[in-house]
């Protein structure tokens, strides 16, 4: 089976749904943790691998026609980045501050930029990184969408008077994709223990950032408790999340 590099992601196969690797923690071996990645596959149109991309188009609402979560997104889309990096092992946790590793810098502009960020600074709470730039990831990520054709971005003004960006899906099948893959990590059938970690960061991520395009209301209060338990094998940058956009919220109003 051949295999190639996308704009968005690592190496993906070329094969119409790659099979899912087996479970692992956040603090495990990084070779297990790569072998645990999936890639979404539909004929030659293929999903991007990066937790920020594909929480990026799952926070499209196809019914409005634009992206769901208002300010909330760009912290959502630098968690999911975190915890990305954290899986492919190049991010630590280090007593609640987001430790640098040795391993070899992410191909993907976006993970990498994080990285070098990261670098530049210093070890720093988790939190800091969430906060850091939310605006410029919703950008950088939708570019990156839009290179790889699976987004259109026209530029238009609302009301006849200010500047903004409509954007569209071009492979709406992805996205029912990614959202089936979400979703699936909820039935109870399904043993937590057993769920891919990619998958079940979305699903936390959306939950924790009242994503409600992934995960609605009720289905976060009848899987309260299952949440709560996919969150900790996800890792620290759940709660960080958390409480970040509880201190916002509470800033406003």
């Amino acid at each position: 089976m051949s295999r190639r590099v996308t704009p968005l992601g690592r190496a993906t196969s070329t094969s119409s749904i790659a099979a899912r690797g087996s479970s692992t923690s956040p603090t495990a071996g990084r070779g297990a943790v790569r072998r645990s990645r999936q890639v979404v596959a539909l004929g030659k149109v293929q999903a991007p691998d990066a937790l920020a991309a594909r929480l990026f188009l799952l926070a499209y609402d196809p019914e409005r026609g634009r992206l769901a979560a208002g300010s909330r997104l760009g912290k959502i889309l630098r968690a999911a980045a975190l915890v990305d990096l954290q899986l492919s092992g190049n991010l630590a946790d280090d007593n609640g501050r987001a430790r640098l590793t040795t391993t070899v810098d992410p191909a993907h502009p976006v993970l990498a930029g994080v990285l070098d960020d990261i670098r530049r600074l210093g070890p720093r709470k988790w939190r800091t990184w969430i906060e850091r730039h939310p605006r410029a990831i919703v950008r950088e990520v939708r570019d990156e969408l839009e290179r790889a054709r699976l987004i259109k971005v026209e530029p238009h003004r609302t009301l006849g008077l200010f500047p903004a960006d409509r954007i569209t899906l071009r492979q709406p099948l992805v996205r029912r994709q990614l959202l089936q893959s979400a979703t699936d990590t909820l039935r109870p059938a399904r043993l937590v223990t057993r769920i891919d970690l990619r998958d079940a960061a979305i699903v936390v991520l959306a939950a924790t950032g009242d994503l409600r395009t992934v995960i609605t209301k009720d289905q976060r209060t009848r899987h309260k408790d299952r949440l709560a338990q996919l969150a900790v094998r996800v890792g620290p940058v759940v709660p960080a999340l958390k409480k970040s956009l509880q201190q916002a919220q509470a800033s406003a109003g």
